[in-house]
């Protein structure tokens, strides 16, 4: 089972930094999330900054927020990176909840899931070159076909388009309830005549340092997911053997990588957490 690291939001300037530690230390994949009314940095301008700061790690979206984006400009924009990257691109994607964000980029909330649909389509068929053949947009990505698009999300009709158009799950639901959704995913990647299975990404938040680092991201944690009215939503574990654990747990599952989440702002983090689960 591969490693990632979520990168924290609070301080875009000392990403690059964050991404050549978790490349030194043997973390597989470096991931940012995605809003759009909220104080982050936009996940493919910070993530294309990374990939001139690192040789190695792969560069992973969890999850961009596909349907307030225009797909074609989305399209080259991944082009872009996946090419410049040397192919290190992983494109999650989901649609979002949050009303301020739709609002804020002019797309109806309750539009969302058709909006995706078709725009999961179009990704595949511009990076194939099968779109636009009079005026194709361009550049094509170094992975042929595009890179990989894992699908988020927790809703039947999200489930449902890994199997139609993506090459993975990506799964944030906690293992305890975890089971069911998975199960869904490969059910209808085997009805759909797909081969293989599915790539299962999974993700949880840590963290470790000092007790004021972590009280330090315990609060950005606890205000990221305020909007929830839930205390102790997605609370991060910070103790290293249960950390362990956990990591083996998700192992024993089936993930083929698990993300650790770090809302914490000191990189020191990454060595520790290195230690405790590489």
């Amino acid at each position: 089972m591969d490693l990632g690291l979520g990168l924290p939001i609070s301080d875009p300037a000392r990403l690059p930094e964050w991404a050549r530690r978790a490349e030194a230390a043997g973390f597989a994949t470096v991931a940012l999330l995605d809003r759009l009314a909220y104080d982050n940095p936009e996940p493919l301008v910070a993530l294309a900054a990374l990939a001139g700061a690192t040789t190695r790690i792969r560069l992973q979206t969890e999850v961009l927020l596909a349907p307030l984006r225009g797909t074609a400009l989305l399209a080259k924009q991944a082009a872009t990176l996946d090419l410049m990257s040397g192919g290190r691109l992983t494109l999650g994607v989901g649609i979002g909840g949050r009303d301020d964000d739709h609002a804020a980029a002019g797309v109806p909330i309750d539009r969302r899931g058709p909006i995706m649909d078709r725009m999961l389509a179009d990704l595949h068929d511009i990076w194939a070159g099968r779109a636009y053949p009079q005026t194709p947009v361009g550049p094509a990505p170094a992975t042929p076909g595009g890179p990989p698009l894992l699908i988020g999300g927790f809703a039947p009709a999200a489930l449902a388009r890994v199997a139609r158009y993506g090459a993975g799950f990506l799964c944030a639901a906690p293992l305890q309830w975890a089971g069911g959704l998975v199960r869904t995913v490969h059910d209808q990647w085997a009805e759909a005549g797909r081969t293989g299975r599915p790539r299962l990404v999974c993700q949880i938040n840590a963290a470790a340092g000092s007790p004021e680092s972590i009280a330090r991201a315990r609060r950005a944690v606890a205000e990221y997911y305020a909007f929830t009215g839930r205390s102790g939503w997605g609370d991060p574990v910070t103790d290293a053997g249960q950390l362990a654990d956990t990591v083996a747990a998700y192992r024993d599952f089936g993930a083929d990588e698990l993300v650790l989440y770090c809302y914490g702002d000191d990189p020191a983090q990454i060595e520790l957490l290195a230690e405790t689960v590489l």
